[in-house]
């Protein structure tokens, strides 16, 4: 058996990158912990995930310039990430209330609802539901 465990977001600092992903999207926090990079600087291994879900998101703060440049960035503009909800107006509204960016307004898709938000390093995500 084989599933995607986790991915990365490379975020200017952790504190408040963890604010967002459990306070404002609701999801949970999985791991914070000490940890070291490469050459043996401390840092941190902090990892969220949508409650129920398996794969997490990695949230690594950038490591020098070229990390910097690319805090969101990562995806080239395009939208990587898309979230499913069971109840898209009362999570849409959540999260417009609590100043989540939106791109444009929910729009009707074959697929259902959806709606691009960024994320707090600037990532664009689907909100997708029904």
């Amino acid at each position: 058996m084989s599933f995607l465990q986790r991915v990365t977001i490379v975020v200017d600092e952790y504190d408040p990158a963890i604010a967002f992903f459990v306070e404002v999207l609701g999801f949970d926090l999985v791991d914070d912990s000490s940890s070291l990079t490469n050459d043996g600087r401390q840092k941190r291994w902090v990892v969220v995930r949508p409650p129920g879900a398996e794969t997490g998101i990695l949230l690594a703060r950038a490591d020098g310039d070229a990390q910097a440049a690319v805090v969101g960035k990562q995806l080239a503009g395009r939208v990587g990430f898309f979230l499913q909800v069971d109840d898209f107006d009362a999570t849409y509204e959540r999260m417009r209330a609590a100043n989540v960016e939106f791109v444009g307004s929910p729009r009707a898709e074959p697929y259902g609802r959806v709606v691009v938000f960024l994320d707090i390093a600037g990532n664009r995500w689907d909100l997708l539901g029904t």
